[in-house]
């Protein structure tokens, strides 16, 4: 009987110790899963907000080319990031090395927005 009851005690200990060790790896697994689809959804976030900024940009560019043809899809994608560096804070002298242009250059075709910009601003208040 106490063969018996030793026999038991110790197939528990190792039942217990193996039941650790599966639901560390279970745990590990999750975590690597759970990390997965939070990098993914990052990603997708990511994607989906720089879409959002250029149909945001595309909109005020076509706002303020009313009646233009915009065929012109260089000139528009070029437009499309000096706005974006203008809305980040670059300076016209940053916007125009990046795009090969002069500072009065990058003014003047950004002048259009930024009145707009203003004229919002004063509206609001």
């Amino acid at each position: 009987m106490g063969w018996v009851i030793a026999v038991l005690f110790g197939a528990a200990a190792v039942l217990l110790v193996l039941s650790f060790i599966k639901a560390r790896k279970t745990a590990a697994s999750t975590d690597q899963q759970i990390d997965q689809l939070s990098f993914s959804l990052m990603d997708e976030i990511h994607q989906l907000k720089q879409q959002i900024r250029n149909l945001e940009l595309d909109s005020e560019i076509a706002d303020t080319e009313a009646g233009i043809a915009a065929d012109e899809k260089d000139r528009k994608n070029t437009l499309r990031e000096m706005l974006e560096m203008h809305r980040r804070g670059y300076s016209f002298e940053s916007i125009a090395m990046k795009m090969k242009l002069t500072p009065d250059e990058v003014q003047q075709v950004l002048a259009p927005y930024m009145k707009q910009k203003d004229e919002r601003s004063k509206v609001a208040q």
